[in-house]
């Protein structure tokens, strides 16, 4: 048991989350559309990037840290 590979326990935290934040995604998505065609390089989507994974990250760490206990 030693030799195996430790198991990332967030990342299956971070897919059982996404489906809770589905309005911080569309919003995001529906950013990255608006901002496609612009070729002055000022628009972009950190904002709602952020917010995103704001709710995800909400979501996973009680679950998380008590698996860390």
């Amino acid at each position: 048991m030693a030799d195996e590979e430790p198991v990332d326990q967030k990342k299956y935290f971070e897919e059982s989350c996404k489906p809770k934040c589905v309005r911080q995604l569309l919003h995001y998505k529906d950013c990255v559309k608006r901002v496609e065609g612009d070729t002055s390089g000022h628009k972009h989507c950190t904002g709602q990037y952020f917010d995103l994974w704001s709710c995800v990250d909400q979501c996973v760490a009680p679950r998380l840290f008590e698996k860390l206990k």
